[in-house]
């Protein structure tokens, strides 16, 4: 959309007592007023802003293909840009009306209260701008109903309308939705001025505006296996990422912390719980860290009725949430308090990352491994430089394998013949035997790579052309249990990830030579002896890829994903879970990848099986070969 003439914002960059404002006029115009008498201006940094912009300083280009961009001192300068909206002037015009409304939308004002003067005295009660919020590719595109500038008896109508890509839900959850996007602004005088009196509540950003004011947050909630829970295998205090998007610049710390306490968003809501009360409220407002990083939060009287191992699951969800949001500060503990300020409990760094870290289940994260060129299962652990054989009858080459996954606790392996038709389960022990099968397929395609959890259960799919069949072996022996698939129709399972949590699955599935990825959530039900387990409500997870040809779990809310669009090239990028692009870094290209594995530690390097070979990318480098010769690259899970 077009800057209307006058419409306009105000910039504010910098945080100290060398701040300035500036405010910006469509064709260009910035004028920049220091805030300190003698200090000098720089203009450097502003010239042409309103060619790079639609409107105003307020939005970014919407042009361009969307890309994960690093946490780099641009984006740490741009966090000390402060935008705000400019009032409608006196005689405006319904376009300029309408232009300047969007724009105060895209402001860092807590409330809109800027964007709220462009609206009628009747709209301004009923407007909600939290409902929801739509991103569009691009901002809105604004014209007039009928003929341009034509006033009808009643008002002015102007169509707003654009390519959606995404919608976020009142609870901040993302769900990529694509579809146009069209709604209508009526506009009526009040007082002789132009002002909006029907409009759809929420919000509606060009991606470059969503970007740059939401950020993605992890809240974290104990997973929740209903049947399963009294096993000796399934965790107590086993936490999982639920990632929402907040305004970044509106004390986050607060956000997060409320965001916590409205619950899990819909789609994690089965299979989750949260150890605070229902109804516990925040009595706290401007939450930050202390002087010695300890984060002290006041809450509802409901919460001071828990008892001391409920209160540090409390605090142990406020720790990692809160963590993601201050990553460039490490908590030191999180105290609860009640409402007059007397201590519930405490939680120390050591004591959250000991019971309660959410990478609990990873395992030990030393090794890499993958099958070499003599068809032997190799480690390749961080002290040595030349891959070793594992222990065991997959370190001997006797068993060729097609794939493989090593148990999180990497004393077990499960391997897929080389056929696909027979699945293997081995100790990683000197001096043991490989043993028979534990399953055989007769289905064209055979076995997917199989996936450990980290309650210790080996899944893997058994395809055939109409379909698949999902099966789980409680502790990688017994005779399977089937998972049903509600979601998958006819579609056939490519391969799977699970999380190490077991309450998420990643699975690629291929319909009409197109393989898409999609994510579900695992429910338990039935009994613990007699399980019903389903995995619910698949979404898609990377839309704008035709084919996806590998994924692998790398962290608690993030994949990384090879695919390429349509017309495009194969690339490498990170994926949140809610499908939204990952902020993590840029993945320097590699070519012919047939697989890829990461870690949930986000520390740990990337593997591929790519034309050059085995490849490991660690952090801050390029890819490094190693191995020219191998197949089925892997990390524990």
């Amino acid at each position: 959309m077009g800057t209307e003439p006058g419409a306009r914002t105000r910039v504010e960059a910098g945080t100290g007592s060398g701040a300035r404002g500036a405010e910006v006029r469509a064709g260009g115009g910035v004028r920049v007023r220091p805030k300190q008498p003698g200090r000098a201006v720089r203009t450097g940094t502003v010239l042409g802003c309103g060619a790079l912009l639609l409107a105003g300083c307020a939005t970014m280009p919407d042009s361009g293909d969307m890309q994960a961009v690093d946490q780099s001192p641009r984006a740490e300068a741009d966090a000390q840009v402060r935008v705000y909206g400019v009032p409608p002037q006196d005689g405006a015009q319904p376009t300029e009306i309408v232009s300047g409304f969007l724009d105060a939308t895209t402001s860092d004002e807590v409330d809109f209260s800027t964007a709220v003067q462009y609206l009628a005295s009747s709209t301004k009660k009923t407007w909600q701008p939290f409902s929801a919020t739509k991103v569009l590719q691009q901002r809105p595109k604004a014209e007039p109903v009928g003929q341009a500038n034509r006033e009808d008896p009643n008002g002015y109508t102007i169509t707003l309308s654009g390519s959606q890509v995404a919608t976020v839900d009142r609870n901040h959850a993302y769900t990529p939705e694509e579809q146009a996007y069209q709604q209508t602004i009526h506009l009526t005088k009040e007082d002789g001025q132009w002002r909006i009196d029907r409009l759809p509540n929420g919000l509606v950003l060009g991606q470059s505006d969503f970007q740059r004011i939401y950020r993605s947050v992890n809240k974290y909630y104990f997973a929740d296996y209903k049947s399963e829970a009294q096993s000796s295998r399934a965790g107590h205090n086993v936490l999982v990422a639920d990632p929402v998007y907040l305004r970044q610049r509106i004390d986050p710390v607060t956000a997060s912390v409320t965001a916590l306490l409205e619950g899990p968003t819909n789609w994690l809501n089965q299979v989750t719980a949260s150890a605070f009360p229902t109804g516990t409220a925040l009595k706290s407002s401007g939450l930050s860290l202390d002087d010695s990083n300890a984060l002290r939060v006041k809450l509802s009287k409901r919460a001071a009725a828990a008892g001391p191992g409920q209160c540090r699951r409390m605090a142990a969800q406020l720790f990692f949430t809160v963590q993601d949001i201050t990553r460039a500060s490490k908590i030191s503990e999180v105290e609860l308090q009640d409402e007059g300020g007397n201590r519930l409990c405490v939680l120390s760094q050591d004591r959250a990352n000991g019971e309660f870290t959410p990478r609990k289940h990873v395992g030990r994260p030393a090794q890499e491994y993958f099958i070499d060129a003599d068809q032997k299962v190799v480690s390749m652990p961080d002290t040595t430089t030349e891959p070793r054989p594992v222990p065991g009858p997959f370190g001997s080459g006797k068993t060729p394998l097609s794939s493989i996954a090593i148990a999180r606790d990497e004393d077990t392996a499960a391997g897929v013949s080389a056929d696909g038709r027979s699945l293997y389960v081995a100790p990683l022990e000197y001096g043991t035997e490989r043993g028979p099968a534990m399953l055989h397929s007769t289905a064209k395609n055979g076995f997917s790579p199989p996936s450990w959890d980290g309650l210790g259960d080996l899944w893997i799919a058994d395809r055939s052309d109409k379909g698949s069949r999902l099966l789980r072996l409680r502790q990688g022996e017994g005779a399977p249990d089937v998972v049903t698939v509600p979601g998958l129709g006819d579609r056939r399972i490519k391969s799977i990830k699970v999380a190490s949590d077991g309450i998420r699955i990643a699975v690629l599935v291929e319909d009409k030579g197109r393989t898409t990825l999609q994510l579900g959530r695992v429910e338990r039900g039935g009994t613990e002896r007699n399980p019903v387990l389903s995995v619910e409500e698949l979404r898609p997870i990377a839309p704008q890829l035709e084919d996806v040809v590998a994924a692998s779990w790398a962290g608690g809310s993030r994949l990384v994903v090879v695919g390429r669009q349509s017309g495009g090239v194969q690339q490498m990028q990170y994926m949140e879970t809610d499908g939204s692009a990952s902020s993590a870094q840029t993945l320097p290209g590699v070519n012919g990848v047939k697989a890829v594995t990461a870690s949930e530690d986000e520390t740990r390097p990337l593997i591929a099986d790519g034309a050059e070979g085995i490849v490991r990318l660690p952090q801050d480098a390029n890819w490094k070969t190693v191995a020219k010769e191998g197949k089925a690259p892997v990390y524990p899970g």
